[in-house]
């Protein structure tokens, strides 16, 4: 490369005036001509370091590939081994098709373009490799979970089930996942945020915010089931006359698993918002609480309800500390302190126990359905809060 730029930078310059491109000429033409030398050394520096650029592998050429490396590979495992696994055929042709791509497309396109090619490559792989088993799955429950979706299942309870013309359902199960989550999220989402606005806005280093802080990051990793068992204790020892099993139990549980990560989450979001509009809002007077609730909060609410909603979607599947403090009734119950309470994912494990399968992809398909709403309803309100740009 250096000999080109070389020979490029003595070479007479091209441009308008009579000069040469070594600066021998005089007036105008010796500028020009410099002009001239200095545009075909960048021209050929720019050639040489995006070698092979210009050349290009036709398009359609990496998934055409891909395809034909899978039907070779699938035909020799087929025909040739006598081999009837699929998967190891797309596995074996993947492999083929990569060592094809890198050979092919360092030949072609370079060594830089083929570099990046292969990175592409890879990264659509891993996304692919991520979305199919998601895509697997929520086919897999609206598949299974048809046959059994009508007005009675998602009405009915399980009471009766074994009389004859009866037609149960999960009706209970909503009702007891919606009241149970609803209170959880009452509790858990007001004390998160509190707590988070504590520890970014008004905690300066003291023993108290490095105790909440060390708090919470145990809690996050505590296990549901011990969460459980700390909710039926603490509820049993506070309020004996609620009973062994209900609904305010299960609730607390939820409450234990929920706040740490509404605590993460706004705690993030809220240091994202720029010192700036604090200072600006401070130098127009504002007191520190308007500004927490009039700027920062406003700022990060976006970021703040998408959390709430994983944090409540993380929860609202959980099974283990509700089989402990909510029980598994067949029946309807509203009431949160008297008596147990179903739930979905409770619902589910108790039909898949019971041998009866349909009922309990129904029960999984309700599950993702209210979990999509939450979803979206989390979108709405925060593109609704959003700061408005102009």
């Amino acid at each position: 490369m250096a000999t080109n730029i070389n020979e490029k930078i003595s070479a007479p310059g091209n441009g308008s005036g009579n000069g040469t491109g070594n600066g021998n000429g005089n007036g105008t033409g010796n500028g020009n001509g410099g002009t001239g030398a200095e545009t075909a050394v960048k021209e050929r520096v720019q050639v040489d370091l995006t070698a092979g650029g210009n050349k290009k592998l036709p398009k359609g050429f990496t998934f055409g590939a891909l395809i034909v490396c899978w039907l070779l590979t699938y035909g020799l495992f087929r025909f040739g081994f006598k081999a009837e696994s699929a998967v190891g055929a797309l596995v074996v042709g993947y492999l083929i098709f990569l060592v094809v791509m890198r050979f092919v497309s360092h030949s072609v396109e370079g060594r830089r373009a083929g570099k990046d090619r292969m990175a592409g490559i890879i990264i659509t792989s891993a996304f692919v490799i991520a979305v199919v088993p998601l895509i697997s799955l929520l086919w897999a429950v609206v598949q299974n979970a048809v046959p059994v979706l009508n007005y009675s299942f998602l009405n009915n309870s399980m009471v009766g089930m074994s009389e004859a013309g009866s037609r149960p359902g999960l009706g209970h199960a909503i009702v007891g996942t919606l009241t149970i989550t609803g209170t959880t999220a009452i509790i858990a989402i007001p004390l998160g945020i509190m707590t988070a606005i504590y520890l970014v806005e008004y905690y300066r280093g003291g023993w108290f915010g490095k105790i909440v802080t060390f708090l919470v990051d145990i809690m996050t990793g505590i296990p549901s089931i011990v969460a459980g068992l700390f909710a039926a204790a603490f509820v049993g020892m506070v309020a004996p006359w609620t009973g062994h099993r209900n609904g305010l139990m299960g609730a607390i549980a939820l409450v234990v698993l929920m706040t740490p990560i509404v605590v993460r989450n706004t705690e993030e979001m809220l240091r994202i918002v720029p010192d700036e509009l604090r200072e600006a809002s401070y130098a127009l007077g504002v007191t520190k609480s308007r500004t927490i609730i009039k700027v920062v909060l406003r700022t990060a609410l976006p970021g703040i309800v998408s959390g709430c909603v994983i944090a409540l979607a993380r929860v609202i599947g959980e099974s283990a500390p509700l089989m402990i403090t909510a029980s598994s009734p067949d029946g309807f119950n509203y009431s949160l302190i008297n008596g147990p309470v179903m739930t979905l994912p409770v619902f589910v494990y108790s039909m898949f126990q019971r041998g009866m399968m349909d009922y309990a992809w129904g029960g999984a398909f309700v599950l993702v359905i209210i979990v999509l709403i939450l979803n979206l309803i989390a979108r709405f309100i925060a593109k609704v809060f959003a700061p408005k740009t102009r």
